[in-house]
């Protein structure tokens, strides 16, 4: 970034054509791209205005930042240098360009500059600045400018505080995030966004509700939310799986006349595809106006994630015929659905054309999805030397993709020595211990389960409880196993002894292989009938008329036994059921699973 100044001894000439520059700044109000400003500018000079005028450099650089597209910063950045004194405004505009910029960095290195130059930042300065703080991730940077603020006694100016709780939150601290938010005195719409949006992105959904709920019930009338607001609401309703939510949400935003955007139709693609709702989703996205790149890599992730590998392949072809150029997140969709669906050969044919066809430097993300590809085919001792000659360090994520395939597979040898280098990486993650465990269990080796659990313990590792969650009404309904806290308690488990012996009927036999005991069967049995996806199977049942879908979101992956139980209880019962895990959704419909078992 050159942004040396001009000399502040030398004075700058008054223009010599004041008509001159009162239309190049009537023009330049109204310019929309950056040739046309161009010739404004040169037009300006050509009549005797000076280069470094002030008059016409601060309204010449607040235009060129305003454009909407290209990258006018380098010419902004030449123009401001040749300003002897600017002021508060014009640096203000720079840090504004720079921190929507792709090169935000540069809005720090512009406030340096004018603190260097004793020019006063004032209330507008610390919303751009903390943007780019934003942008960044850049907690340091944004924590000196927050105290900056306060020392100039601008942090109880509401834009300020404003983009001081996007910042946190976008930083992952959405705790300190709504701290400043509650300490507000004067709270608006982009207040209550701001913290929303907040708690949504980091994976608080319940809190984002509870904040949604609060806003529009404000005691002094409350806020009328807007179509930012509500793909917040969204975020968190894909989160929780609450579908019937979500859908009133979209009621709204088609009343709103709000559900044209492109960014609310992105969002709402990604709430079906979520909620396991992926004709509502298709639907969504045959209607848009616009179809940005965006919509059709949620649309690909969303059927891939679904289950609907050939599918999600199909949309892919499509999107290439429309001449859209994929992003890194579309290839791994692409290659996420050719995992689920065991297409080696066509997993590594996309995995080529990253580079060769698109010009994109595989990810770790990218990577993943290769190791998960093999693994899940069988091929354990490929995906261990796919790893080893990576050309990227692999990270715990990598590993533990690798574990799990070799607890399916029950391959020992290379799962030790991948659990030895989990171990280097990321000591105490519960969910290695219980992949270990599931190994060792599953081909009888109990004194090394025993062994693990005790290692666990003396650890301080706890193993992360299973819960599974469903919509009823307006309510989400949460269980964990053995759970017997819900009102509907002692129902719940008569259904689950009714549906015991249903099972028993169809000639089911449990799978208690992986129940991480060694114990009688009979009470690995009594441990199965009791996952907390049962429960929520159990109340659904109970609670809604016959032939209604039943949609189950579990944040564990679905054990062995519970994906043949909810097969059967389809069957038995007549109901579709979606169950969404921590891996993928598994679409069940009369005793057979979308998932085809490549789980």
């Amino acid at each position: 970034m050159q942004l040396e100044r001009a000399p502040s001894a030398v004075a700058q000439p008054a223009s010599s054509n004041p008509a001159a520059l009162g239309r190049c700044v009537a023009l330049l109000q109204t310019c929309k791209s950056l040739p046309w400003l161009k010739q404004i500018h040169a037009h300006a000079v050509r009549r005797g205005v000076p280069l470094g005028h002030p008059g016409l450099a601060k309204h010449l650089v607040f235009a060129l930042v305003s454009l909407p597209a290209a990258d006018p910063m380098p010419y902004a950045s030449a123009v401001f240098a040749q300003v002897p004194n600017p002021g508060v405004f014009s640096y203000n505009t720079m840090i504004r360009g720079y921190a929507e910029s792709c090169h935000p960095r540069h809005a720090l290195d512009v406030h340096r500059l004018m603190l260097a130059a004793d020019v006063p930042p004032d209330s507008h300065t610390y919303p751009f600045l903390l943007k780019a703080c934003a942008k960044l991730l850049s907690l340091r940077d944004g924590e000196r400018v927050h105290c900056r603020s306060v020392k100039d006694g601008h942090d109880a100016c509401v834009f300020v505080q404003n983009t001081l709780v996007h910042f946190y939150a976008a930083c992952g601290l959405f705790e300190s995030a709504h701290k400043l938010f509650e300490r507000m005195s004067q709270k608006n719409l982009i207040s209550w966004n701001s913290v929303i949006n907040g708690f949504a992105i980091n994976g608080r959904p319940n809190e984002a509700l509870t904040l949604f709920r609060e806003m529009v019930a404000d005691e002094d009338g409350g806020i009328e939310p807007d179509g930012f607001t509500m793909v917040s609401l969204l975020c968190a309703c894909a989160e929780l799986g609450a579908l019937a939510l979500g859908r009133r949400s979209h009621v709204y935003l088609a009343k709103r006349g709000l559900d044209r955007n492109a960014h609310v139709g992105n969002a709402l693609i990604d709430f079906y595809a979520k909620c396991g709702s992926i004709e509502e989703a298709y639907k969504v996205f045959d209607e848009m106006d616009e179809r940005t790149v965006v919509s059709w890599t949620c649309l690909i992730v969303g059927l891939a994630m679904n289950g609907f590998g050939e599918e999600s392949l199909d949309l892919f072809h499509a999107m290439e015929r429309e001449r859209l150029v994929p992003t890194e997140i579309t290839l791994v969709g692409v290659l996420y659905a050719c995992s689920h669906c065991g297409l080696v050969d066509d997993g590594f044919r996309y995995f080529n054309r990253l580079t060769r066809d698109y010009g994109i430097v595989p990810k770790i993300e990218h990577y993943g999805c290769m190791v998960d590809l093999l693994g899940r085919a069988g091929l354990v001792e490929e995906a261990h030397s796919y790893i080893m000659n990576m050309p990227l360090e692999p990270n715990a994520v990598i590993w533990r993709t690798l574990l799990g395939a070799c607890t399916m597979h029950k391959r020992l040898e290379i799962g030790e020595a991948v659990w030895a280098r989990l171990v280097e990486l990321d000591p105490g993650h519960s969910g290695d211990y219980v992949l270990l465990s599931n190994m060792y269990a599953a081909v009888g080796q109990w004194g090394i389960v025993h062994k693990l659990r005790r290692s666990m313990l003396k650890g301080g590792v706890r193993k992360m409880p299973g819960h599974s969650l469903v919509e009823l009404g307006n309510h989400m309904h949460e269980f964990i196993m053995g759970d017997r806290s819900h009102p509907q308690s002692q129902q719940i488990y008569e259904m689950l002894e009714e549906i015991a012996a249903r099972l028993r009927l169809e000639g089911y036999m449990p799978h208690t292989t992986n129940v991480l005991a060694d114990i009688e069967e009979e009470e690995k049995e009594t441990a199965l009938n009791y996952h907390s996806e049962r429960l929520a199977i159990a109340f659904a049942l109970l609670n809604t008329a016959p032939g209604t879908p039943i949609r189950i979101v579990k944040n564990l992956r679905v054990c062995a036994d519970c994906h043949i139980v909810t097969k059967l209880i389809s069957k038995i019962y007549d109901r579709e059921i979606v169950v969404r895990d921590r891996s993928r959704f598994h679409h069940v419909r009369g005793g057979s699973c979308s998932c085809k078992d490549y789980w």
